[in-house]
């Protein structure tokens, strides 16, 4: 059953060697996350899975790599036990690089694995393999990667969209109150339009933490780059 969930974002950013000179800039935000990810930890799963956007639907084996080469750096990342050379041939999506460095970072210990869930998911789809993951194991931790729009701001990746900033609104208040069903109530296409990545992830914990009374709280809520980034925890009441 699931015991415990993470929110967090997924830019490469969150690696200061990544930020470089940005590095100090980003330092609030690295913070909630590692404090996202430690609160995982302490709550003592059996399992703890990584869920965030990928180009396919599915789990990643334990040990699979990636790296941040393709920024500049050549520092690698795994997911559960393996070697961590930054010279690997890059396997895993952007979303689990990230989440598996933040579990490096944050010197997590435990059985880890990785789900890619693809933007072409649907919410019950998603909602579905939620339900599964939170099956397969006395304790499962999630630790959810998903970003919000990249449309906030002029300067944004995908320039102003007028309803970016309700959009991301809807989602925290969501994540803060642990309301599985507006979770489930995003629309698809929507959350393509404005190049919010993080929508199907969200959908998995919504599917894995259905009927459950949560303890959440919201740590992080702001789009300093024009993208939404939102740090949330969950733990059972």
């Amino acid at each position: 059953m699931l015991v415990a969930a993470a929110v967090c974002p997924h830019p490469p950013i969150l690696v200061p060697e990544v930020a470089a000179g940005a590095a100090s800039e980003t330092a609030t935000l690295r913070a909630a996350c590692l404090d996202a990810v430690r609160r995982l930890q302490a709550c003592r799963p059996d399992l703890l899975v990584v869920v965030g956007d990928a180009d396919r639907t599915g789990p990643r084996a334990g040990g699979e790599g990636g790296s941040f080469a393709g920024f500049g750096v050549p520092v690698g990342v795994t997911l559960g036990d393996g070697p961590t050379e930054g010279d690997r041939t890059a396997q895993l999506p952007l979303s689990l690089c990230v989440g598996a460095w933040l579990l490096r970072a944050a010197e997590t210990a435990g059985v880890h694995r990785g789900y890619g869930i693809a933007s072409s998911t649907t919410s019950t789809e998603a909602a579905a393999v939620g339900v599964s993951l939170a099956r397969q194991a006395d304790r499962v931790a999630l630790l959810v990667m998903g970003d919000g729009s990249a449309r906030r701001t002029d300067k944004a990746p995908g320039a102003l969209h007028p309803r970016a900033a309700d959009f991301d609104g809807a989602v925290a208040e969501a994540l803060a109150t642990a309301d599985c069903e507006r979770l489930l109530d995003l629309d698809p296409g929507y959350a393509v339009e404005l190049l919010a990545a993080g929508r199907a992830a969200w959908q998995v914990l919504a599917g894995a933490g259905w009927g459950v009374l949560w303890q959440a709280e919201l740590t992080f809520d702001a789009a300093p780059y024009g993208v939404g980034y939102f740090v949330a925890t969950w733990q059972r009441g």
